[in-house]
């Protein structure tokens, strides 16, 4: 409970808890490992004959986006799990907390060349960006659960961006009185 001016309140409740905890989350999480299945099954199957007519250079490439897009999957459909089991009571956020330093959710960017993403299967490009805009969601839902407010606020400056001149000019106009 909070005080505020004579009322006992409760506490603000981080929407990013309540959405994990919502059935927009489980549509989230059945999408998230429906992209793994998916990709699973992509890359062992259709993939893999698309990828042998692949030129050299590309299947490189193949080979590169593919190791990257199943590590991103992984670290999405392990982060979503560790929510389901907190949603379920099976842990703790706290528990989730220290499980999840285990999980290495990162920001990837595709470092191949443009051209040569191009002459990549179109169902792999799909597949990949999709993965990208799951792995974005999850970030951003990990920034608001996991980091400590004063972390998440922009600095003051960054609110306030005239302040600093404000300030200076109510100097010159205080020495002024």
């Amino acid at each position: 409970m909070v005080q505020l001016s004579g009322y006992e309140q409760e506490a603000a409740v981080s929407f990013a808890t309540k959405l994990v905890a919502s059935e927009s989350f489980k549509t989230l999480f059945r999408d998230g490992m429906a992209l793994v299945e998916e990709t699973a099954n992509y890359l062992d199957g259709d993939g893999r004959e698309e990828a042998k007519n692949l030129p050299r250079l590309a299947a490189l490439a193949y080979a590169t986006e593919s190791m990257r897009l199943t590590t991103r999957l992984m670290q999405t459909a392990s982060w979503l799990l560790l929510q389901r089991a907190v949603n379920e009571g099976e842990l703790t956020q706290g528990e989730a907390a220290s499980e999840k330093r285990k999980v290495r959710l990162s920001e990837q960017q595709s470092t191949t060349n443009a051209d040569v993403l191009a002459k990549l299967p179109a169902k792999l490009n799909a597949i990949v960006d999709r993965s990208l805009r799951l792995q974005s969601r999850i970030l951003h839902l990990d920034r608001v659960i996991y980091q400590p407010a004063e972390e998440r606020a922009p600095p003051v400056q960054q609110m306030r961006p005239l302040e600093p001149q404000l300030e200076l000019l109510r100097a010159a106009f205080a020495t002024g009185e």
